[in-house]
């Protein structure tokens, strides 16, 4: 199998004009696609949909679904609400801070930027209140080899102990 990239992720939103409207007004991206059935094309089950295609850069696709037939939007009650989001690579951190002052001046309430040691990042909600994270690399590629470098022990440890390992605390030590 030679999996070239990642075809598009798809989540479920409330509204799809709301959506499509944000990630190009906040985020920038392009409005590519709409799908829309009345039957679900791969079960033939009657549940109207409208599905859209949004580009997030570099071949990258993020699609929504609104569904206006079933019940409304839920979260995993078993998952903390800064686990599951969506990260966007920007090219820099004055891109980034940017960024932040605009998406604060829409009235959003942003998070961050925060130090990850390799990249910083910023946390928002989109309107279905998925979390969003943009984030900027630094550190160079030296810093990245040093954090793959241990990544396989790292897993193996934190599969023996379930506690977090030593080996790339420095990403998140004050390096100053």
């Amino acid at each position: 199998m030679n999996i070239r990239r990642i075809h598009h992720v798809a989540y479920r939103c409330n509204d799809a004009m709301e959506t499509v409207d944000f990630y190009r007004d906040a985020l920038g991206m392009k409005f590519q696609l709409a799908f829309a059935e009345n039957e679900v094309p791969s079960t033939g089950a009657p549940d109207p949909y409208m599905h859209v295609f949004l580009d997030a850069g570099m071949g990258n696709v993020l699609a929504f679904f609104e569904l206006p037939n079933s019940p409304p939007m839920g979260k995993d009650p078993n998952t903390p609400a800064w686990v599951q989001h969506i990260a966007f690579e920007v090219d820099s951190r004055d891109d980034l801070l940017a960024a932040k002052d605009r998406l604060e001046a829409s009235g959003l309430d942003v998070l961050g930027p925060v130090d990850h040691g390799i990249f910083d990042s910023i946390y928002f909600l989109d309107p279905n209140g998925h979390r969003l994270e943009l984030a900027c690399n630094k550190g160079g590629e030296e810093a990245r080899e040093r954090a793959h470098a241990v990544a396989e022990e790292m897993l193996e440890e934190w599969t023996r102990t379930k506690r977090a390992p030593r080996h790339a605390a420095w990403l998140h030590e004050d390096n100053s």
